[in-house]
């Protein structure tokens, strides 16, 4: 992964090969994450690294060092673990919930049904940005950020109610697309969590300058 830290134009604009090296590395990034988090146990900890990783690549223009990722996965490996446990059986738990309630074999009908499913649509917001929260702290410190996260879809639900969205377009794609391209699609949806939850365009990370300073979490 390179840097994007070139000089732009006058106009602010960057070459169009510049973008396209963009593309490549969230790209990349997707099918590292996947493949790292392949063994499930260590979903975490690939999700929290990822984030750390692009979390420097939109503040300072480039990706962080070989060692420096490998150092951070490994912290987080084992810190990561009931992490990745518990989104495995809340999500198992969520989808065992609503096809029962879509076939009928629990009672509750289509309001129940429309419940579930807004209540777990919205959970995948929120853990949206909990990812982005642990991303600013180095790929760790989950229940920090599990909380952090939670102070801040209440003070901010507009920007909740984005991450929703952005994670609901990214499941949609994830059935139209070829598998293949699954964990391509993972990359940058996780830039376009970053960019919702700093409130910052998906064009203003392409432009190859750092933003303004974004306070991180404790």
């Amino acid at each position: 992964m390179a840097s994007r830290g070139e000089p732009v134009d006058a106009a602010g604009r960057r070459d169009w090969r510049d973008v396209l090296r963009d593309a490549a590395d969230l790209a990349l990034l997707g099918i590292l994450l996947t493949l790292a988090a392949l063994p499930l146990l260590t979903a975490a900890a690939a999700v929290g690294t990822a984030s750390a990783a692009l979390h420097d690549w939109t503040r300072t223009g480039g990706w962080p060092s070989a060692a420096t990722t490998v150092r951070r996965f490994g912290r987080a490996v084992l810190p990561g673990v009931p992490v990745s446990l518990l989104a495995l059986a809340v999500a198992g738990l969520l989808a065992a919930d609503l096809a029962a309630l879509a076939t009928g074999r629990v009672p509750g009908g289509p309001v129940a049904l429309l419940v579930t499913a807004l209540v777990a649509v919205g959970l995948t917001g929120y853990a949206g940005l909990v990812v982005v929260e642990v991303g600013g702290n180095g790929g760790g410190r989950w229940r920090v950020c599990a909380r952090s996260a939670a102070r801040a879809c209440l003070d901010a639900p507009t920007r909740w109610v984005a991450l929703t969205g952005v994670v609901a377009s990214a499941g949609l794609l994830a059935v139209l697309v070829t598998p293949v391209a699954v964990p391509i699609l993972a990359g940058y949806t996780l830039a376009a969590l970053h960019a919702v939850a700093n409130r910052r365009p998906i064009t203003a990370a392409l432009t190859g300058r750092p933003p303004a300073a974004h306070p991180e979490s404790p």
